[in-house]
Formats: structure tokens, sequence, C-alpha cells
């Protein structure tokens, strides 16, 4: 699965976003798409994920409430809405994807940069 992801920008805290990151090469029903981030100095993070056959969500507490996870099923897109932005969100953000069977998380996005200011 190929993965390409954008949206990303310069927000003051307050504000929103909305990241998409678009999939091709192969059927996603058997897959789960997901978005993470890495801030400066930290480890990656991750955020939210969504089952793409049934649309199943499931939220790191850290953006539950803030942040929600789509998709379009006839785009083979999965977008990432973040509200109520503050500093600590700023990262660079990649979309992921992970085959049902395996554990890890092997397709991933380039990353697009998010920069929130106070």
């Amino acid at each position: 699965v190929q993965l390409q992801a954008s949206g990303g920008g310069s927000v003051q805290a307050g504000g929103s976003l909305r990241l998409s990151c678009a999939a091709s090469g192969r059927s996603l029903s058997n897959y789960n798409m997901g978005w993470f981030r890495q801030a400066p100095g930290k480890e990656r993070e991750f955020l939210a994920l969504i089952r793409w056959s049934g649309g199943r969500t499931y939220y790191a507490e850290s953006v539950q409430g803030r942040f929600s996870i789509s998709r379009d099923k006839f785009q083979s897109t999965v977008s990432l809405q973040m509200n109520m932005l503050t500093p600590d969100d700023t990262a660079v953000y990649y979309c992921a994807a992970k085959f049902i069977y395996e554990s890890e998380w092997n397709n991933w996005g380039q990353g697009t940069l998010v920069t929130v200011s106070s």
C-alpha cells in the first residue's frame, strides 16, 4: 500500500486543520488505517485508528474529543480532523496502514508537518 499524506501547515492555538492521506496499490478491505505523529526529540506517538471494513475508530487519550479520524471508501482516503490545537500538537504527522493479520504498521506515508503557534 502506498500512502500520500497532505494538509499540514501552520495554525494558531485553538485553530483546526484537516489532514488527508491517499492510499493506492491495493484494496484496503483487510487493513486498519492510522495516524501517528512525532514531535522533535520525542518518539512516534499513536493518535487514531480506523478499521477500513466497518469504520470502527480508536483514539489515544491525548487527542480523544479533539481529533476525529474518518475514511472515504470511494476515494480511498483517510482524514484526520484536528480541532482545538495547542503548541503541544506541533509535530510531523504520518498516516499508516496495517494488514489486519499483522501486528506491525508496515506501510507509512511521508509525513506532513503541523506547526501550532501560541
